[in-house]
C-alpha cells in the first residue's frame, strides 16, 4: 500500500514538473511559441518584445533630438543677436572686369541679380559669380545708366539717351535703340522690356522683346492721360502699371492705370483695363511696382496703395495706407514692401514699417541706425551706411549691428546661414557672424 502511495506521489510530481516546464512565461497571452522539444522560438517572447520596445524608444529619442536642434536653430535665427564676425574670404571686384587697373569708374553701382551681383558703370556691366569672380563683361558707353531687374533678367538703359541692353545671367541677349529719349525702364522676368520715351507733346510706352525688337507702342498725349512718372511690368510681361501726372482744373493731380497685353486686353484699343483717379487727387505718385502677377502697389507722397489683378479685366484697389510722417525710403521684394519714416513720436529717430502684398502690416520697428540704404534679402532687412550695417529678421530682432572697414556700397546675405557679403572699396568680402 505504501508502494502504491509512493508511486502515486511520484506520478503527481512528474505531472507537476511537466506543467511547470510547458508554461515558462505565465504572463504571456495569446498564442504560445512553445514547440515540441520544449525550446522557445527565436525572436519571440520576451526577447522580441524587448527589442521592439528598445527600437521605439530609440526612434522617439532621435525625433526629440531633431526637434530640439530645430528649436534651437529657430530660436537663434529669431532671437539671437550677434556682435562679432570672422572674414571667410575676399575678392577683388576690379580684377578682370575691364574697368581698368584696380580703379573704380566715376559712377559705379551694384545690384542683386539672380543669386549673385551685377555691377554697372558708364562704360559697361559685369556679372559676378558667388565667389566674386567676373562671369562675363559687356562694354557700352552711356552718360547716365539706369537699371531694372526682375528675376534672372536685367535691362540697363541710358537715361535721356537711346540705348538699351538686355541681359540674363549668361550675358547680353539683345540691344534696342529707342527713337526718343528714355526716362524710365522696366523689365519682366521673361525678358520683355518697357520704357517711357519723352517728346515735347506726347509720351510713349514702348515694349521690346528680349532680342531688342519692338513689341508694342502706346502713345500718351500730355493733354490727355498726362505725363507718365513711373512704369512697371508684371513678371510674365503681360501687365503694366503706370502712374501719370496731369492737370485737372488748373491743379496737378495723379492717376494710376493698368494695361493688359494678353487676350483680355484686346477688348480695349489702348489695352487699358483699369484706372484710379479719385484716390490720388492732390498726390504725387513717383513709384509703382508689380510684386507678382497678382499684387502691385503705388507709393505716393501721402502713403501706400495696394492693388490686386486677380480679375485681369478689372484690377482692384485693396487698401490704402496713409503715412502721417515723411517717407524717407521705399524698398521692396517679391513678398514685402517696406518704408522708413521719420519717427516723430518715439525715442528713436526712424521707424520702419513692413507690409505684405495685400497691404497687411507685418512689422513696425523703431531704430537709431543712421542708414543710407535699405533692402530686403530673403527674410531679412538690411540697412547700411558707408562704415557699417545692421540686419533684422521679420520678427524685428536685430541679428547684427556693427562697423566694417572701408567704404561700404552694398550689403547682401551670403551663401550660408549667418553669413553676409559686403562690397567695400572695390572688394567683395564674405563674413560669418559669431
Amino acid at each position: 500500500m505504501e508502494d502504491t502511495n509512493s508511486i502515486n506521489r511520484e506520478l503527481k510530481k512528474q505531472q507537476l514538473r511537466k506543467q511547470i516546464v510547458s508554461n515558462p512565461n505565465p504572463m504571456r497571452t495569446g498564442s504560445s511559441s512553445y514547440q515540441g522539444d520544449g525550446q522557445e522560438d527565436e525572436g519571440s517572447g520576451l526577447g522580441g518584445s524587448g527589442l521592439l520596445r528598445r527600437g521605439i524608444i530609440t526612434s522617439m529619442v532621435v525625433v526629440l533630438i531633431v526637434i530640439a536642434i530645430a528649436g534651437v536653430a529657430m530660436y537663434q535665427n529669431t532671437y539671437r543677436r550677434y556682435t562679432e564676425y570672422t572674414v571667410s574670404w575676399e575678392a577683388d571686384l576690379l580684377a578682370g572686369d575691364g574697368s581698368g587697373a584696380g580703379v573704380e569708374s566715376s559712377f559705379t553701382a551694384y545690384e542683386d541679380f539672380g543669386e549673385n551681383l551685377i555691377k554697372y558703370t558708364k562704360d559697361g556691366a559685369t556679372y559676378f559669380d558667388a565667389k566674386g569672380k567676373a562671369a562675363w563683361v559687356q562694354a557700352y558707353e552711356m552718360k547716365a545708366p539706369i537699371i531694372a531687374i526682375n528675376g534672372d533678367y536685367a535691362a540697363i538703359a541710358d537715361q535721356q539717351g537711346n540705348q538699351i541692353y538686355i541681359f540674363d545671367k549668361n550675358g547680353c541677349q539683345g540691344t534696342a535703340t529707342a527713337l526718343l529719349p528714355i526716362s524710365k525702364v522696366s523689365v519682366s522676368a521673361k525678358g520683355v522690356v518697357a520704357v517711357i520715351l519723352e517728346d515735347a507733346r506726347s509720351n510713349y510706352i514702348t515694349l521690346f522683346k528680349k532680342d531688342g525688337s519692338t513689341l508694342v507702342v502706346i502713345k500718351s498725349r500730355l493733354s490727355g492721360n498726362g505725363y507718365p512718372l513711373d512704369i512697371s511690368l508684371s513678371p510674365e510681361g503681360n501687365q503694366i502699371i503706370c502712374s501719370y501726372m496731369y492737370i485737372n482744373q488748373g491743379m496737378m493731380d495723379c492717376r494710376v492705370v493698368f494695361y493688359n497685353f494678353s487676350e483680355i486686353g484686346k477688348n480695349s484699343e489702348t489695352r487699358l483695363v483699369g484706372g484710379f483717379d479719385e484716390v490720388f487727387k492732390g498726390c504725387i505718385v513717383p513709384r509703382v511696382h508689380f510684386l507678382d502677377e497678382t499684387y502691385s502697389f503705388a507709393c505716393s507722397d501721402k502713403g501706400l496703395s495696394f492693388f490686386s489683378s486677380k480679375n485681369l479685366a478689372s484690377p482692384e484697389l485693396l487698401l490704402q495706407v496713409p503715412m502721417e510722417s515723411r517717407i524717407r525710403t521705399l524698398f521692396y521684394s517679391k513678398s514685402y514692401v517696406g518704408v522708413i519714416l521719420d519717427n516723430e513720436e518715439g525715442e528713436a529717430p526712424y521707424r520702419m514699417e513692413i507690409y505684405r502684398p495685400s497691404g497687411e502690416l507685418a512689422l513696425k520697428k523703431e531704430f537709431n541706425f543712421r542708414y543710407q540704404e535699405a533692402a530686403f534679402d530673403g527674410d531679412q532687412i538690411l540697412l547700411w551706411n558707408e562704415s557699417g550695417f545692421e540686419a533684422y529678421n521679420l520678427s524685428g530682432t536685430q541679428k547684427f549691428g556693427g562697423e566694417f572697414g572701408g567704404s561700404v556700397s552694398k550689403v547682401k546675405t551670403g551663401r550660408y546661414p549667418n553669413s553676409y557679403q559686403i562690397i567695400s572699396s572695390g572688394k567683395l568680402t564674405e563674413i560669418t557672424l559669431q
